[in-house]
């Protein structure tokens, strides 16, 4: 268990959950206590994450979901709440990359799916998270972004604008919610070694892209999901509206 971080009996919600991102988040939670609701539309890959869940002791529901549409975001909120009770916590993490095209060329379908997954997704997650959150006086909300939300990439004009977007809608929440207790934040991943990144880069590219990191090596998810647990903690609790990366000194250059 981790410890100082007092998630005992709250309640977390991650989408995504099937991906290596989404599954160490949601084990970090559940090694800090909270029980973890699993949500992604891979049906296989979701199960396996409730199962990682369980085999360290947490308690999880897996749940499908398609965060394009939102009302499988208030399905999902109502069937956290029927099975646990309450929603404190919740980690928007679904995402995908779109391929690399320069913008002239991107296809438009392309354009199309990753701005509702990567930040429509987003939107209509908070939008079902946050009443729930108001019911039992306040919570965390952590979305995850990108260095490509600060900064860009080559041939990356979809994602680089959802994860602009998804900072934007941080603030955004942010700003509506804090006085009613609750806290939104962003994470900003560089380069994160999963099966995802390799879906964007060739094989001779990643030591170019390592090289672009001042750690010289990729993240693992591992990395990511401690600071998404720190902000979704009472250890972060004078903290929101904010973007953190955690990016091996990507955007220090």
């Amino acid at each position: 268990m981790t410890i100082g971080y007092e998630l005992a009996g709250k309640i977390a919600l991650v989408t995504g959950a099937a991906g290596s991102i989404g599954r160490a988040i949601a084990l970090a939670y559940a090694g800090a206590g909270a029980s973890v609701v699993v949500a992604d539309r891979d049906e296989q890959g979701g199960i396996l994450t409730r199962r990682a869940v369980e085999a360290i002791g947490g308690a999880a529901l897996f749940h499908p979901l398609d965060v394009r549409k939102a009302e499988d975001h208030t399905t999902l909120v109502a069937a956290t709440l029927d099975r646990f009770g309450r929603l404190d916590m919740a980690c928007n993490n679904a995402g995908i990359s779109g391929g690399i095209s320069p913008l002239a060329d991107y296809p438009l379908h392309v354009w199309a799916d990753v701005i509702d997954i990567n930040l429509s997704g987003v939107f209509y997650g908070m939008r079902s998270q946050i009443p729930a959150m108001l019911a039992v006086g306040g919570g965390s909300i952590v979305n995850i972004a990108s260095v490509m939300g600060l900064v860009t990439f080559v041939g990356n004009p979809a994602y680089t604008a959802a994860k602009h977007g998804v900072i934007g809608l941080t603030k955004s929440a942010a700003f509506d919610y804090g006085r009613s207790g609750i806290r939104v934040n962003a994470v900003a991943p560089g380069f994160i070694d999963t099966p995802l990144l390799k879906t964007v880069l060739q094989d001779d590219e990643f030591a170019e892209v390592e090289r672009r990191h001042l750690l010289g090596r990729l993240g693992r998810p591992e990395e990511v999901a401690e600071l998404v647990l720190w902000l979704s903690s009472p250890r972060s609790s004078f903290s929101t509206g904010g973007t953190f990366t955690v990016d091996g000194g990507y955007l220090a250059q």
